[in-house]
């Protein structure tokens, strides 16, 4: 039999798991009789956790939000998951929450036992992240956009292009997709007349929110990450480049990721199409690529990998007649 302490972390840990617990359920898994279950709740009542009780066939116990956050419970796993996000996020993209995630890592640390702390620390140890790639967003800003996604308000705010050239905005908010390096939001843009994408970091100050809107269809079925990654990667004015890609598909798309391009299988996925922004980094990438490939569009890229062909063969030319033209000295006795 548990003591009643342990048995009120039980209950509360159990109630944290469901959303809705059956009375004789729980009195079950708990090995105790329904009037010592009703006590306990009561008391995890006095406590403070926001505990409901609902009478009927369907009664049954269940864990709401309250007015303020109690203490949560735990386990192994779980603690372990949670301390490598906060330590992630001392760190990540997003600005304004480095300091909390680190209080709450203190917090969560000082309250392992041993064993814990020990796969805590063996993890920090193995795990290095890389400096932080991307501009950093506002957590404020973030949970704004996400509240106006989830109650379907639309978002007024000012926006600043590439160019640096400022516009009104207001928007009917559908998603926030993290790419990896930027937070990007997917709205119907009421101006347009469209959906558009937003780099949530080129949104100047905080998103004033307005009245509801009705649900829309979403853009690629729902795959906002899709329709991000099709978006960004290629870009709709001239110049975009047209690549057929001697390769397999399937090869090409474990190496190239969505952001970067989009690639349309040919020939049974023998070959593919590869298109994507042609600026001056493209050629240096298709190189790097190692297989045969063809440009289709635009003419300027041809242009650009001839003169990088053309310079890479004077400088293996130049490397090869200073190697043939040295002679190496002869030892001498000493």
């Amino acid at each position: 039999m548990l003591t009643s302490s342990t048995r009120l972390l039980r209950l509360l840990s159990l109630l944290q798991t469901r959303s809705h617990w059956a009375g004789q359920d729980l009195a079950e898994r708990l090995e105790v009789h329904p009037r010592t279950l009703r006590r306990d709740v009561d008391r995890l009542r006095q406590l403070g956790y926001p505990v409901e009780a609902s009478s009927g066939v369907a009664g049954g116990y269940a864990f709401r939000a309250g007015q303020a956050l109690p203490p949560l419970l735990l386990d192994d796993g779980e603690a372990l998951a949670v301390s490598i996000a906060l330590r992630t996020a001392t760190a990540g993209a997003v600005g304004g929450i480095e300091e909390p995630a680190l209080r709450a890592l203190v917090k969560l640390e000082q309250a392992m036992p041993a064993r814990l702390r020990q796969q805590v620390d063996a993890l920090r140890s193995t795990i290095l992240p890389l400096d932080r790639a991307g501009p950093v967003v506002e957590a404020a800003v973030l949970a704004t956009l996400a509240s106006a996604c989830r109650d379907q308000l639309r978002a007024e705010f000012t926006y600043e292009d590439s160019q640096g050239r400022s516009a009104q905005r207001v928007v009917e908010p559908q998603g926030v997709v993290h790419t990896g390096q930027r937070w990007y939001l997917v709205a119907w843009d009421r101006g347009r007349g469209d959906w558009r994408t937003f780099r949530i970091d080129r949104i100047v100050g905080e998103p004033r929110l307005g009245a509801h809107f009705a649900p829309r269809a979403s853009p690629d079925g729902g795959d906002l990450k899709a329709y991000v990654a099709r978006s960004i990667s290629v870009p709709q004015h001239a110049g975009q480049a047209r690549v057929v890609l001697n390769a397999p598909h399937a090869q090409m798309a474990r190496r190239i990721p969505p952001s970067a391009a989009v690639l349309t299988p040919l020939e049974n996925g023998q070959r593919c199409l590869m298109e994507c922004g042609a600026g001056d980094s493209l050629v240096y990438w298709l190189m790097a690529l190692d297989v045969e490939f063809e440009v289709l569009g635009p003419v300027s890229l041809s242009d650009r990998l001839r003169v990088a062909g053309e310079r890479a063969l004077r400088c293996a030319t130049a490397v090869r007649t200073t190697a043939d033209s040295f002679t190496p000295s002869q030892g001498t006795n000493r």
